[in-house]
């Protein structure tokens, strides 16, 4: 029998199958993530770890360890996991590829609507009493259907991102690394942001994606672009960001995520044009419990001695 940790509450019914697996779990009674010292410590004390991407498994927690031998991430992303420290420790990570897939793209067209249409604003002006009645020019947008929208990354997001768009007659544009052999792909990243009217960014956060859509990439979207990011905030420099929204370079923002999360960069609070959602991309009833039950799933496998699909590549 193995001992696994749960950080954090997870959603009900997303414990089923860890309950029932004959181990002993230990679940954390906390929405927040675990201290570090918690970790370091857990780490010599269970079998596995089936954490939140808010909870940092460090490589000092991953060094310290004995006894762990997975980390079962409710996350498709795991830039909250070192992996490198992983690989060096023989401690396997596995994830939840798949699952969130269409929930997170509808939250990308929520954003490219809310802000090619501006109902943030619309919104705000309602319910702030600053609304006189409908008027030819009042709250003016533009449109989503006919845009062309670049998509950065091209995996399961974009891609279910470029079906949904099908239905607004949109051109989708995308830029990869690799050419992807498909409509579409664009070989340069500022090539694909001076023709797009919406960028939209699908990549995970690594050192390689850090700041990829900096101030230049910025610079040369064409004017009355807006930016989406649904992917992790360290891939967008919000500063830089922040700099083309205030100076009228861009028309606006939809922002899922942060760099630096739960804090928010308070020039993105105050600047025009944006729709700020607090990291809801996968939050659904099904969804979540799915994500909560895949992990798990891939950490019994393990432990089981076999190799699940959700294995995340050293």
């Amino acid at each position: 029998m193995a001992r696994i940790l749960v950080t954090q509450k997870l959603v009900a019914g997303g414990d089923t199958r860890l309950r029932a697996s004959g181990h002993e779990v230990v679940q954390r009674n906390d929405d927040g993530p675990m201290p570090a010292a918690d970790l370091i410590a857990a780490s010599d004390q269970f079998d596995a770890i089936v954490c939140l991407l808010s909870d940092r498994i460090s490589a000092q927690v991953l060094h310290e360890t004995t006894t762990l031998k997975v980390v079962g991430n409710v996350a498709v992303g795991v830039d909250n996991i070192d992996r490198e420290a992983a690989a060096a420790a023989g401690v396997t990570i596995v994830n939840t590829p798949g699952v969130l897939d269409a929930a997170t793209a509808d939250i990308a067209l929520l954003l490219m609507l809310s802000t090619r249409r501006g109902a943030s604003a619309a919104e705000a002006d309602l319910r702030a009493g600053r609304w006189a009645g409908w008027s030819l020019g009042d709250h003016l947008g533009q449109d989503l259907t006919g845009a062309t929208v670049g998509l950065v990354g091209y995996g399961r997001i974009g891609q279910a991102v470029a079906r949904r768009l099908e239905g607004f007659d949109a051109t989708v544009l995308h830029h990869t690394r690799s050419d992807t052999g498909l409509s579409g792909w664009t070989a340069s990243l500022l090539g694909l942001a001076a023709r797009s009217d919406v960028l939209s960014i699908h990549v995970p956060s690594s050192a390689d994606t850090h700041h990829l859509i900096d101030g230049e990439v910025l610079a040369a979207l064409p004017s009355g672009a807006v930016v989406i990011n649904t992917a992790r905030g360290p891939v967008l420099d919000e500063e830089a960001l922040a700099d083309a929204l205030f100076a009228g370079r861009i028309a606006g923002a939809g922002l899922d995520v942060f760099d630096g999360e739960p804090h928010v960069n308070p020039r993105l609070l105050e600047a025009p044009g944006c729709t700020l959602l607090p990291h809801i991309g996968s939050a659904t009833v099904a969804v979540r419990r799915a994500m909560c039950d895949l992990a798990c799933a891939g950490v019994l496998a393990v432990l089981a001695g076999e190799t699940p699909a959700n294995i995340v590549a050293p």
